[in-house]
């Protein structure tokens, strides 16, 4: 059996800059993240049952030689890129579920490419693991989504990420001072909305007007990607307070981009929030619904809590990840 353990991830600044709607027209940059809650995967190929069964929020169970009739679609496209018709148990459990914006589909992919690797024994470098997910997510199952979440799940870290108009992706680590990490994890705070939400949507008609170059929103883009280069050398610079302004900056342009962005319940959070001590905030992934993360002063992370606890939030601790998707064990 193999065990795959992978990070959600949590985007910082430019997110949006890696659509292809945007990069294949002006490029991507943007800075992204890991964090401690993790997507597990166990992969065990059975001894005497001929069979391909997978374990999620249900469980699908087919003949080897039939994995187009897989409803999974990342399973499917996975296996079919490997030709892969042997008897196969999958089976996934996670700290966060989905439509939480935290990327799972993407955290998803890439422990189960990791995964199925490790498996046939094919050795592939970190970079390489995150474009195939790229490919089995956007070009095999035909998601509206971009190169962040999977690049993030695969290194972990910190990472700066330029995009060339062909695709081509530059990840580097970030490096920040110990002094600027602590003070980062320390004043980042989390609040799940209680409201689950599909991305493709919203995603989806955030790159249709990019496509068509509606110029508020490409105007839009092309701020939010200047708020990215800026975010990183806030960050470089130890400078959180900076990084929480351009969270406010960022959130108040991706509101002009996408109608389902928000809602009435999300401003008034927001706006909550922002009166007990944020400086500046973002909802995780393309929006809707899922966690609302906050950058907040120096001494009032205790009155932010519990303003946004008394609202019904609930708040949810983290750490920053520091190894990507991981091998456990492989027995």
């Amino acid at each position: 059996m193999i065990l795959v353990r992978t990070p959600f991830r949590l985007p910082l600044g430019g997110g949006g800059t890696d659509l292809p709607a945007y990069y294949e027209k002006y490029g991507g940059k943007l800075i992204t993240a890991a964090v401690n809650k993790y997507m597990f995967i166990s992969i065990n190929q059975p001894a005497i049952v001929d069979q391909i069964k997978i374990n999620y929020s249900r469980t699908e169970i087919v003949a080897p030689d039939r994995i187009d009739d897989i409803q999974h679609e990342i399973v499917r496209e996975a296996l079919k890129w490997l030709d892969f018709r042997r008897p196969l148990e999958i089976s996934s459990m996670a700290d966060l579920s989905a439509g939480t914006g935290m990327g799972s589909s993407s955290s998803y992919t890439v422990g189960l490419w990791k995964g199925l690797n490790t498996l046939l024994r094919r050795d592939i470098s970190t970079h390489q693991l995150a474009e195939d997910a790229c490919r089995i997510e956007i070009e095999l199952a035909g998601k509206p989504i971009g190169k962040q979440d999977q690049f993030a799940a695969a290194f972990g870290g910190i990472l700066a990420m330029d995009i060339d108009n062909d695709g081509t992706v530059h990840p580097r680590p970030l490096a920040l001072e110990q002094e600027a990490i602590a003070d980062l994890e320390h004043r980042l705070m989390m609040f799940y909305t209680g409201i689950q939400r599909d991305a493709n949507g919203i995603l989806a008609e955030q790159g249709r007007k990019v496509a068509v170059s509606e110029d508020e929103a490409t105007r839009g883009m092309h701020a939010i990607k200047d708020i990215g280069v800026e975010v990183g050398e806030a960050l470089l610079a130890g400078d959180v307070d900076a990084f929480g302004r351009l969270l406010h900056r960022h959130w108040t342009l991706k509101k002009t981009i996408s109608s389902k962005m928000t809602d009435p319940s999300i401003d008034g959070w927001y706006d909550l929030a922002m009166r007990s001590g944020a400086l500046g905030g973002k909802l995780m992934g393309a929006g809707g619904g899922g966690f609302l993360l906050f950058c907040v002063e120096n001494g009032r992370r205790r009155e932010l809590r519990a303003a946004m606890t008394a609202a019904g939030l609930r708040f949810m601790d983290f750490r920053f990840d520091w190894e990507g998707s991981k091998v456990l064990g492989n027995f």
